[in-house]
C-alpha cells in the first residue's frame, strides 16, 4: 500500500458510520470508492484498505479526502462530518473553498486563513454577518467556532448582575443578532436573575443559599441566553 502524503490539515471530525452507511446504500464496495477517488479526484494512494480503515475509525481522512469521498458517495461533505468544532471544520462541512469565504466576507485570503488557524475571528460586525451567512452558521455555532463563547459569558453575567443596558452594544458586536433581540433577551436575563435571587431569599434560604442559586444561574448563563433567543424565533 502506498502511504498517503503527510497532511498539514488534520481534517474535521469524521463520521465513520455515516460513510459506511452511505457506501452500502449505493451498493458500492470499498474497492469502488477507492477507484473513484483515485481516478476522479487524483488521489492515487487511496486503496480499498484505506477506505475500510476510515470506516472503522482506525484512520481519519483529511479535508481534501473528505471532499473527494463525498463526491464519490454522492453526498455533501457535511454528511461525512461530525459536529464541527472550529471555523475551518464548518467551512469544510459546507464544501466551500477558503477563497470563496474570504471574498464573501471581504477580507484578504491570508488574513482569513490566519483567523482559521488561530480560532479567533477578528472581523467587524458587517464581516461577521457575512461569515454567518456564507457558512449558514446558526448564532450559537458562530459564537463557538469563532472563539467568542467565554467573552459572551462574561458580558451576559454583567448584564444579569448589573446594568443590562450597558452590555447591549458589546453583545451585539459578538453575535450576529438584531439589536432589538439582544435588548429584549438581556432585559429578560436581568429580570430572571434578580427575581430568582429575591425568591430564594424569600424562601428563607439566607445569603449563602441565594449565592449558590445565583451562581448556578450564572454558570448556565450562555444556555439561558440562547434559549431566550430561540423563543423569539431568531
Amino acid at each position: 500500500m502506498r502511504p498517503p502524503p503527510p497532511r498539514s490539515d488534520p481534517g474535521p471530525p469524521f463520521d465513520a458510520p455515516a460513510a459506511r452507511r452511505l457506501r452500502a446504500a449505493l451498493g458500492m464496495g470499498p474497492e469502488h470508492v477507492a477507484h473513484g477517488m483515485r481516478v476522479s479526484y487524483g488521489l492515487p494512494y487511496v486503496t480499498p484498505g484505506l477506505v475500510v480503515a476510515w470506516e472503522r475509525g482506525t484512520a481519519a481522512p483529511g479535508s481534501a479526502e473528505i471532499t473527494a469521498l463525498a463526491g464519490v458517495l454522492w453526498c455533501a461533505p457535511a454528511e461525512l462530518i461530525g459536529r464541527p468544532r472550529t471555523l475551518r471544520e464548518y467551512r469544510v462541512a459546507r464544501g466551500i473553498a477558503p477563497e470563496d469565504v474570504a471574498r464573501a466576507v471581504g477580507v484578504e485570503l491570508r488574513g482569513y486563513l490566519r483567523m482559521e488557524e488561530s480560532g479567533q475571528w477578528r472581523g467587524n460586525e458587517r464581516q461577521s454577518a457575512a461569515l454567518a451567512r456564507v457558512l449558514a452558521l446558526p448564532p450559537p455555532d458562530f459564537v463557538a467556532v469563532t472563539g467568542r463563547e467565554a467573552a459572551l459569558a462574561g458580558l451576559l453575567r454583567g448584564a444579569a448582575t448589573t446594568r443590562w443596558q450597558a452590555q447591549v452594544r458589546p453583545v451585539t458586536r459578538l453575535v450576529p443578532l438584531d439589536q432589538g433581540v439582544v435588548e429584549a433577551v438581556l432585559r429578560e436575563l436581568h429580570q430572571d436573575y434578580q427575581g430568582h435571587m429575591t425568591a430564594t431569599l424569600g424562601w428563607g434560604g439566607g445569603g449563602s443559599g441565594a449565592g449558590e442559586s445565583g451562581r448556578e444561574f450564572l454558570d448556565r448563563i450562555v444556555d439561558h441566553f440562547w434559549t431566550a433567543v430561540e423563543s423569539r424565533g431568531s
